[in-house]
């Protein structure tokens, strides 16, 4: 997978996640859903262009690289999602559901066996404990985080099963279509980023750096819903171009 693929899938899921939970806030707030669904949908269509339009300015020049337009480069099987890209939108779909809907009615009735369970499994959750009880601040954002990391998990094991195909899938891709950067800077460049990930999330280094204010707005819910199933997807990618850099045998 392409640095500039894996921008434009992980900026667009940016983008609608954080979209739909600006509109969720803006309806607990009062605001009637026919004047805030056209504000925030003209504000997530204008970040998203935003960032296709960087992203498709690195996949320009990875174009000059391999002599191919970009036209011809497209095929129509490239806008049909991979079996791990559909399991990883439909986590996103359940985490912002569960966010939305489930997490809200657990207020008040104690931890969980799923809380306990990431609370013993991640060391960030300690931390985002810490962090929303300094703020005395909860509202199903433990269960949220919690159902988030559970789905994260599950998914780097599912696709942890198919690093070789998709490594294989990798060789094939650069075969056809050399890219700016080679396999071997490619997958160093995703492991500097999850290393960087798991720091901030797995350990949870970035939740102490956070105001109170933050866990109450589309940041908290971001970090919360999203971020782990992103970090998940980011490590299966620097693991997939690892072996794709390898010798294949």
């Amino acid at each position: 997978m392409g640095i500039a693929r894996l921008l434009a899938k992980g900026w667009i899921i940016f983008c609608l996640f954080a979209g739909a939970h600006a509109l969720r806030f803006a309806v607990l707030q009062g605001v009637p859903l026919d004047m805030s669904l056209p504000a925030i949908g003209i504000c997530a269509l204008l970040f998203t262009a935003m960032g296709l339009l960087f992203v498709g300015g690195f996949g320009v020049s990875a174009a000059h690289v391999s002599g191919a337009s970009f036209v011809s480069r497209f095929k129509p099987h490239h806008l049909i999602p991979g079996f791990n890209e559909a399991v990883f939108l439909l986590f996103v779909a359940l985490s912002f559901l569960n966010q939305a809907f489930v997490a809200p009615a657990t207020i008040g009735r104690g931890a969980s066996a799923l809380e306990d369970a990431i609370y013993f499994v991640v060391p960030g959750q300690r931390a985002l404990f810490s962090s929303l009880d300094a703020c005395t601040m909860d509202g199903g954002r433990i269960f949220a985080a919690s159902f988030a990391w559970l789905l994260a998990i599950i998914y780097l094991a599912s696709a942890a099963s198919r690093l070789k195909l998709q490594a294989g899938l990798i060789r094939l891709e650069a075969s056809d279509r050399p890219q700016a950067l080679g396999p071997t800077l490619r997958a160093f460049l995703f492991g500097i980023v999850a290393v960087v990930g798991i720091q901030f999330l797995f350990v949870g280094s970035a939740y102490p750096w956070l105001n109170c204010s933050a866990f109450a707005d589309v940041t908290g819910a971001l970090l919360i819903g999203l971020a782990p199933l992103m970090l998940a997807y980011l490590i299966v990618a620097a693991l997939a171009s690892l072996m794709a850099s390898a010798p294949e045998k």
